[in-house]
C-alpha cells in the first residue's frame, strides 16, 4: 500500500510557507487562514510558485515578493465571484425553462415523454433513456406541491412545462438537446443566438455552475469546452472579448444572456471591480483584457 503524504499541523504548515519563499505575516493570524484548509489555499498560491523553465513545472518555492495576504485577497475574491456568478446564473436558467417548456408544450403536452416527437437523437440514443430514468427519480423523490398535485389528479403524469421544473441545469440541456430544431431555434431565438450555439453555451454554463456549487476555483480557471461563438459583426459586443475558454469569457456569456433576457447586468461588474491588487497575479490571469471595463457588456 502507497504511504499518504505526511500530516503537518498549522503550524508545520506555515512553517513551510515561509521555508519555501511566502512572507506569511503574523503567523499566528496564518494559522487562523489556513484553517479554511491548506489544499484549498493551495490553488490560490498555486500561480506565485516560481517555474523551473518557462515551459516546465512549478517549482515548491514562491516568487520573491509573495505574501499569504495576496494569496487570501484572491481566495476571497473568488468566493465573492463564485456566489455572484451563481446568483447571475439563476435567472438566465429560468428564462431557458421557461421558454423550453412552453415551445415543447406547443408540440404535445408530454413531448418530453414522447420520443417520437422529439428528435432523431431521442429516438436513437440511449442517453435519453438514461435522461429518462434520471427524470422519473426526480419525479419520484419531489415533494413539491404542484408535483403532489398531477399524483392525485393526472395519476402523476406532468406537462412539460411543469416536467422542466424539477430538471437540474444538467437535464435541462439534455432536453435542449432531444427537443425537434424547430423548438431549439425558438428558445435559442430569445436569447439572439442559434441552436448550437445556445446549445454549446448551456453546457458551457452548466460546469461554470458546478464549479460554484461545489466551491471550486473560479477566478483563473481553464476550461475544457470552447463556446460556439455567432459569427463576427453578428454580437458586436462578443467580438472585443478575449478567450472564451476562460473563467472571463464565460462570465461574458452570462453578461450576454443576461441582457438578452432583461436582466439587470450589474452584479458581475461590481465583483470583477473588486478584483484585488495583487502585482504579480493581474485580473489578466482570467482571461480578461486589461480595459475590460469599457467593453460593451461589462
Amino acid at each position: 500500500m502507497t504511504a499518504a503524504k505526511e500530516f503537518r499541523t498549522y503550524a508545520q504548515q506555515v512553517a513551510l510557507l515561509e521555508a519555501r519563499g511566502m512572507d506569511v505575516g503574523d503567523p499566528e493570524q496564518a494559522i487562523e487562514r489556513l484553517r479554511v484548509n491548506y489544499y484549498r489555499m493551495s490553488g490560490y498560491w498555486y500561480p506565485f510558485r516560481q517555474f523551473d523553465s518557462p515551459e516546465g513545472p512549478r517549482r515548491d518555492e514562491f516568487f520573491p515578493g509573495t505574501t499569504l495576504s495576496d494569496v487570501v485577497q484572491l481566495y476571497e475574491f473568488d468566493a465573492r465571484l463564485r456566489a455572484a456568478t451563481f446568483a447571475a446564473l439563476a435567472p438566465v436558467e429560468l428564462r431557458v425553462r421557461a421558454l423550453l417548456g412552453h415551445h415543447l408544450g406547443e408540440v404535445d403536452e408530454v413531448a418530453h415523454l414522447r420520443p417520437d416527437l422529439l428528435s432523431a437523437r431521442a429516438r436513437q440514443d440511449r442517453t435519453y433513456d438514461k435522461w429518462r430514468t434520471d427524470f422519473q427519480q426526480r419525479l419520484d423523490r419531489s415533494r413539491e406541491d404542484f408535483v403532489e398535485h398531477h399524483r392525485i389528479k393526472y395519476g402523476g403524469v406532468l406537462p412539460v412545462w411543469a416536467a422542466v421544473e424539477i430538471l437540474d441545469w444538467g437535464g435541462l440541456v439534455w432536453l435542449f438537446g432531444f427537443s425537434p430544431r424547430g423548438v431549439q431555434d425558438e428558445v435559442a431565438a430569445a436569447f439572439g443566438l442559434r441552436a448550437p450555439q445556445l446549445k454549446s453555451w448551456l453546457k458551457s454554463l452548466n460546469i461554470v455552475r458546478n464549479v460554484c456549487a461545489h466551491h471550486g476555483r473560479l477566478f483563473n480557471r481553464a476550461f475544457a469546452l470552447r463556446p460556439k461563438l455567432p459569427p463576427a459583426h453578428r454580437a458586436r459586443e462578443l467580438d472585443v472579448t478575449a478567450d472564451f475558454t476562460r473563467s472571463f469569457g464565460q462570465l461574458t456569456l452570462v453578461q450576454y444572456l443576461l441582457r438578452a433576457s432583461g436582466e439587470r447586468t450589474t452584479l458581475l461588474p461590481a465583483v470583477m471591480r473588486s478584483y484585488p491588487d495583487v502585482t504579480r497575479i493581474p485580473v489578466t490571469h482570467m482571461g480578461a483584457p486589461r480595459d475590460w471595463p469599457h467593453h460593451d457588456l461589462w
